[in-house]
């Protein structure tokens, strides 16, 4: 069955080479109705939600690539994470809140870069121009890129149920990191670089920088627990802090109701690919090391020749001439 918790994330493998290709809205694996009709009407935009959900996959397996669960996904399978997301852990909270910021994210990109004609740059500047500097160039609308975000996202989570209501939270959690980090970026112009007019724009932070925040807020994530409400239409469940003597989660925080598994031993069931023959840093007494990492089993360690680049010279004008040379490493994995 799929779940809420794919929220379309197989769109960002099939169309990783978006594009090139035209896309066929009916073809994409695992839309809700509403996501189908938002793909026909924004056609033109799905390659840039497609690139979003890439964006962020690609950003989950570099904060987790020294962790147990180092965000693996399966080739040709439509929950691309496997069982994992079933669960209402923090690696879904996640997972969902990196997705719907890379969406926003590489949207918004995409209408300042003009590859669009439904959207473009955001003319309502926010406040006069400053001291010695104007307004110019091509101010990022984030506001629109959030605004797709949360109809594609979010279309498929408009159920009464808590798994609803948590995924909704951590979609725009994801979204207002956007939001929140926007900055000015100037340009010098003048004679000979000097700095005698600015022009600033509003740009988005690195998505790098993004994916360390929202990390930053995996590792603090709040547990809930689930309350039922009958409401008008029937049974509605919310979510509220576990603990009350904790401050209670705002709209950036990431929020979860059921604890993850240790991820140390492979089990289909829930999703864990087990930490065996993964690479650790046997210097290091954190997650990535290999007791952690291996879970006390220990590790093996063996030894690789790499070809590197060595003893490079600066010629004038202008190029690079390098040695290749060999070094020994040690290389450490779990067993």
């Amino acid at each position: 069955a799929l779940g809420s918790d794919t929220m379309s994330l197989a769109l960002g493998q099939q169309y990783s080479s978006l594009g090139s290709q035209p896309i066929l809205c009916g073809s994409i694996p695992g839309l809700v109705p509403k996501q189908l009709r938002f793909c026909r009407n924004y056609i033109e935009i799905m390659p840039s939600v497609a690139e979003g959900v890439k964006l962020g996959i690609q950003e989950c397996q570099h904060q987790f690539r020294g962790r147990r669960w180092n965000c693996t996904t399966i080739k040709d399978n439509l929950a691309i994470f496997g069982p994992v997301l079933d669960k209402a852990t923090r690696e879904s909270a996640f997972v969902h809140a990196i997705a719907s910021a890379g969406v926003a994210f590489a949207v918004t990109r995409s209408c300042a870069e003009g590859t669009s004609t439904m959207c473009g740059c955001d003319s309502h500047h926010k406040g006069p121009p400053g001291e010695g500097w104007k307004w110019g160039g091509c101010s990022e609308d984030a506001e629109f890129g959030v605004l797709v975000s949360r109809e594609f996202a979010d279309a498929r989570e408009n159920r009464p149920d808590a798994r609803s209501a948590m995924n909704r939270h951590n979609n725009e959690a994801g979204r207002t990191t956007i939001l929140d980090h926007m900055h000015l970026r100037c340009k010098c112009h003048g004679l000979s670089g000097s700095c005698e007019v600015k022009t600033c724009w509003w740009a988005q932070p690195d998505f790098r920088m993004l994916g360390d925040y929202l990390k930053d807020k995996y590792d603090s994530a709040s547990e809930m627990v689930v309350e039922k409400h009958r409401e008008s239409r029937g049974w509605v469940e919310t979510l509220r802090a576990k603990y009350a003597f904790f401050k209670h989660p705002t709209e950036r925080d990431l929020v979860y109701y059921e604890g993850s598994p240790n991820f140390c031993e492979p089990n289909p069931e829930t999703g864990s690919f087990g930490t065996r023959d993964r690479a650790c840093n046997v210097s290091s007494h954190g997650i990535e090391g290999c007791d952690l990492l291996c879970c006390g089993r220990g590790h093996n360690t063996r030894t690789e020749k790499r070809k590197e680049k060595c003893h490079c010279i600066f010629h004038w004008c202008c190029y690079v001439s390098c040695q290749e040379c060999v070094r020994v490493y040690d290389v450490h994995t779990c067993k």
